[in-house]
């Protein structure tokens, strides 16, 4: 937070604390970093006398109690150190809030130059930083000759702490009348015999150099720099002078580097990173030389620091695309997310081997096994995102490599330590899942060891080893009937009834032989356990403690929200278990008549559909594989005993409510059947049910095939560029990793890797018109959204014969949007242009307005004009990207978020796919629903939206709209949320869009 006092400094808050006492005399008393960088200096530009002056110190100041200048005086004209401290600390605290307090310099010079107490001068040193030592012409002060004496004396005094701050001082002296005549003494300190002292005077000597006239000064200072380096044996000093050969004289550091490669290995890691840095830069200028380097960044990956090795892997893929460089830098980002305790660096680290792994994916293969080593961690986004890289790297030679390490994974999650760990078990599940369906023939190995998890206490992970064996007994064919057996072996394990459902439709769908008909028959009878389901003893005694306690223990949850289909229809869930059941104390006497006996008693009648149409199908199927017309009968007679005893339970008053209408009217429709087969009816249970499946998985891989199609680099080439042929190239001198490199640029170049696809048209359609033609200043701006940055590239071109002055591009924003830099002021000459860059940072996914105006002086008038600029709308569609995920987690998120938005249908659009289309192109959003849920004419359609925020926020949009008489669409577009901001602002766009035609 920054905050102005009167018109002359910027204060910012608690950056530096002045210390109360002095250490010893050789401990550096104000904060350092560990390259002797000052904490203490900030950049800031003078613009005018008006304007703010630049102010390297930054302290924080209590406004509460202000100290007086007659005080202060009186203080340092004592005798007293301590005194003396803590009136220079009031007196700076006053100068950086705005006062002059001229009357203090001639005490401060008479009374604390002579002081010899360290802290004295240090906070000496800050006061002389801060006080203004130019007049209004921007001369020099008379009275700065006192000070001159002063600092000439203590760069020649035998403290080598005085002499160091002292040095440390003049690094922020920017008057050459105050430097020239100390440089002598500067230059001597080069040589001193203290480290502290030889690292600060090489920071001295750089900041002179860098000084408008500091060459001048300075003359031969680059060449001392080098000589004091070849000699200097402390690290940070050898840092210091490198780092001003490598920001004043380029050549030079570049030759002292190639001059000692063999000790760049032996240097401290300070050194090391700006070596780093010089190797960026001096290859990116000069392509043709980066080889040698690279040899020097390869020789750095064995040095023992982690933030070394972090950036020399990160610098060679930025540098080269040899196989060799790649490999290195992928093999030193795993051996850091194995060695690396901090979760932190470990996401950044994945995050890199994820880049790596989009340009390089054909050598991150063979590192997937050291990537997989991640699984260590305990932290479910390091698993979660190990998982999702793997994944993207599997082939037929390390499938089976893979799926044995999540196999000893999931087993792991059995032990007590992982016991309750259900998080990381449904990750290893459906990465097995995924590995199977892309390589079916790993499903035998895997398929049986999961299934021992379909009685997990924990139903998300069960739910997704059922889903899983469901799709691979369709897409495995051999696996049919050790996935039947295996699946009645362990069916009365299964606790949650949506598990249970699913398991029962794979049972009455795949038991296919006479043998596993009668076995599911048997397993879902005992499952059940004896009929009826109660005794009207049971019944009457029940009413009677129902009197007494109203409410049963249930399991069924009910939500008050309507959970939304896979079609995007809304329905309630009021049957659906989401946990293992337990048991109400009315039916603790049946716990040995098995699960879904269990599960029915407390209540849940959708899954007594479930199991009645299961049995009806499985007596269907057996009409055709059983001969014999008795035991048919037999079968069917056993089946409607059950269906009537459902039908029973529901109606009776033993359990806490009724059964639902559509879980009755399903149940009638199989006892109809069972006792009326029709031939017709028969074919659509046994066959188009199963055919529909079929058509679901189709669809499905062809959705995933597309959406790998899609993230497919595509490269793209002008048949015109030039291309260099390998064959031809001459190998001399070059050594391999040369010369795969050289290969890998004339790979890109060929191909259309070094072009950036649609820049020029991309830019044209962001580009905003601020003023008006007739303004006599034309401004427009081109609006760069980049994730949490918006970068304003403002064009500002004088239309008049006058010089414009003081011209100033003034900003301001509306909405989760934040200005970065103060306005400059500029001079425009006539009929000439500037380019203006504004930074804006973003917080939030909203729309936001930026606003302002243009404000600038002429010669001939002395009122300061302006012209208002036109606003600049930042659209959320910036910021959300199509996205895809499961229905299960759409629906869940749908229930859990909070915000929701609710748009009525209003469009001239008649046809409803149309309409649907129109809003997925209009909000940038992703279709969930599968295609052949749209497919057909009934006058109504009902579809799930899906996108993603750069700033990882979820949007769902769910359309259902309906066909009037008239022809005319009606209905309402849901938009929910977990922020308001996104949910209002998706609103408002398809509010304003969904008309169609604009």
């Amino acid at each position: 937070m920054t905050k102005p006092y009167g018109t002359k400094r910027k204060f910012t808050q608690n950056v530096l604390k002045l210390p109360t006492q002095t250490k010893s005399e050789n401990h550096l008393a104000f904060s350092l970093d560990p390259h002797g960088t000052s904490l203490a200096q900030a950049s800031s530009t003078s613009l005018s006398d008006n304007m703010e002056k630049s102010c390297s110190l930054l302290i924080h100041f209590d406004k509460g109690t202000p100290a007086l200048a007659n005080e202060i005086k009186v203080a340092l004209e004592g005798n007293d150190d301590t005194a003396k401290i803590d009136a220079m600390k009031k007196a700076v605290m006053l100068l950086l809030n705005g006062e002059t307090l001229p009357q203090l310099f001639i005490t401060i010079v008479r009374y604390v130059l002579p002081s010899e107490d360290h802290t004295v001068q240090k906070l000496l040193l800050l006061y002389l930083e801060i006080i203004a030592k130019t007049d209004s012409k921007g001369k020099v002060l008379p009275e700065m000759i006192l000070i001159c004496q002063n600092l000439r004396n203590n760069l020649q005094h035998p403290n080598e702490y005085i002499r160091g701050v002292t040095l440390r001082f003049l690094c922020r002296i920017c008057e050459t009348e105050i430097i020239e005549p100390l440089i002598p003494s500067i230059l001597a300190n080069l040589e001193h015999r203290n480290p502290f002292v030889r690292r600060n005077a090489i920071l001295a000597v750089n900041a002179i150099y860098k000084l408008p006239h500091g060459e001048h000064l300075l003359v031969d200072a680059p060449e001392m720099i080098e000589k004091v380096l070849s000699t200097e044996a402390d690290q940070s000093a050898k840092r210091n002078a490198f780092l001003m050969l490598y920001t004043c004289a380029q050549d030079l550091a570049v030759q002292y580097l190639l001059t000692h490669v063999d000790k760049v290995f032996e240097w401290g890691e300070p050194l090391q990173m700006v070596v780093l840095d010089l190797i960026r830069k001096v290859c990116r200028s000069n392509t043709r030389e980066k080889g040698k380097y690279i040899k020097i960044i390869i020789s750095l990956l064995n040095v023992p620091s982690a933030t070394v090795i972090f950036e020399c892997a990160g610098t060679l893929v930025s540098l080269s695309s040899a196989p060799t460089a790649i490999r290195a830098a992928a093999s030193t980002y795993c051996q850091l997310l194995v060695s690396q305790s901090d979760n932190n660096v470990k996401l950044i680290v994945l995050d890199r081997l994820d880049e790596l792994k989009a340009s390089h994916n054909e050598i991150m293969v063979n590192m997937i096994m050291d990537v997989l080593r991640a699984l260590s961690s305990p932290n479910h986004d390091i698993r979660r995102k190990t998982l999702d890289i793997a994944l993207d790297l599997i082939t037929p030679q390390n499938i089976n490599e893979v799926v044995l390490t999540l196999k000893k994974e999931v087993v792991k999650t059995q032990s007590a330590e992982f016991e309750k760990d259900g998080e990381y078990r449904q990750m290893l599940i459906q990465a097995i899942h995924s590995c199977a369906v892309k390589f079916p023939e790993v499903a035998g190995t895997v398929v049986h060891m999961l299934m021992d998890f379909l009685g997990d206490s924990n139903v998300a992970s069960a739910m997704d080893v059922v889903v899983f064996v469901r799709e691979i007994i369709e897409t495995n064919p051999k696996l049919r009937v050790a996935i039947v057996t295996r699946l009645l072996d362990i069916f009365y394990q299964i606790r949650s009834a949506r598990v249970c459902s699913c398991a029962l439709w794979i049972i009455s769908e795949y038991c296919l032989s006479r043998s596993e008909v009668e076995s599911g028959i048997t397993t879902i009878k005992q499952c059940l356990g004896d009929l009826p389901f109660y005794l009207a003893s049971e019944e009457g005694d029940c009413n009677e403690s129902s009197r007494r306690s109203p409410q049963v223990n249930s399991i069924t949850i009910s939500s008050k929200r309507p959970a939304i289909l896979s079609d995007g229809t809304y329905a309630t869930q009021s049957a659906a278990s989401e946990t293992a059941f337990s048991l109400p104390t009315a039916v603790q006497t049946t716990l040995n008549s098995g699960n879904l006996r269990s599960l029915l008693l407390t209540g849940d009648f959708f899954l007594g559909a479930v199991v009645v149409c299961a049995l009806t199908r499985l007596v269907l199927r057996l009409m055709d594989v059983q001969m014999s017309r008795v035991e048919v009968h037999k079968a069917s007679t056993q089946v409607l005993l059950i269906v009537v005893s459902m039908l029973q339970l529901g109606q009776s008053s033993f359990l806490p409510h009724p059964i639902d209408n559509d879980s009755y009217d399903r149940i009638v429709l199989c006892l109809r059947l069972l006792c009326n087969p029709d031939e017709h009816v028969r074919k659509i249970w046994l066959r188009s049910c199963h055919e529909s499946f079929v058509q679901m998985l189709v669809e499905k891989q062809w959705r995933e095939a597309e959406e790998i199609k899609a993230k497919a680099h595509v490269l793209h080439a002008q048949p015109d560029d030039l291309i260099d042929f390998y064959h031809l190239k001459s190998r001399k001198g070059m050594s391999q990793l040369e010369l795969e490199d050289a290969v890998q640029d004339d790979l890109k170049r060929a191909t259309g890797e070094f072009i950036k696809e649609g820049d020029s048209e991309n830019k044209l359609n962001h580009i905003v018109q601020l003023t008006g033609f007739s303004d006599p200043v034309y401004a427009e701006a081109y609006v760069n959204v980049h994730h949490y940055d918006i970068i304003l590239d403002v064009t500002i071109i004088n239309r008049t014969k006058e010089t414009l002055q003081n011209l100033c591009l003034e900003l301001s924003t509306m909405g989760d949007l934040k200005l970065v830099e103060r306005p400059q002021n500029y001079t425009l000459a006539p009929e000439s242009s500037k380019q203006i860059k504004a930074n804006i940072k973003v917080s939030s996914t909203e729309t936001g307005i930026i606003f302002g105006n243009i404000v600038y002086e002429t010669s001939k008038v002395f009122d300061r004009n302006v012209v208002v600029l036109n606003d600049i709308h930042i659209d959320i569609m910036d910021y959300i990207a199509p996205a895809v995920c499961g229905d299960a987690a759409y629906r869940s998120m749908w229930a859990e978020f909070e915000w929701e938005n609710k748009v009525a249908v209003n469009t001239i659009i008649q046809d409803e796919k149309e309409f649907l289309d129109h809003i997925i192109k209009s909000t940038n959003m992703k279709c969930l629903t599968p295609p052949s849920a749209l497919e057909g004419y009934c006058g109504f359609l009902a579809a799930n939206l899906y996108a993603k925020s750069v700033f990882g926020e979820d949007a769902l949009v769910n359309v259902s709209v309906e066909k009037q008489a008239d022809g005319k669409l009606s209905g309402y577009i849901r938009i929910r949320s977990k922020t308001q901001g996104i949910a209002l602002s998706l609103g408002d766009k398809i509010t304003l869009k969904q008309k169609g035609g604009a």
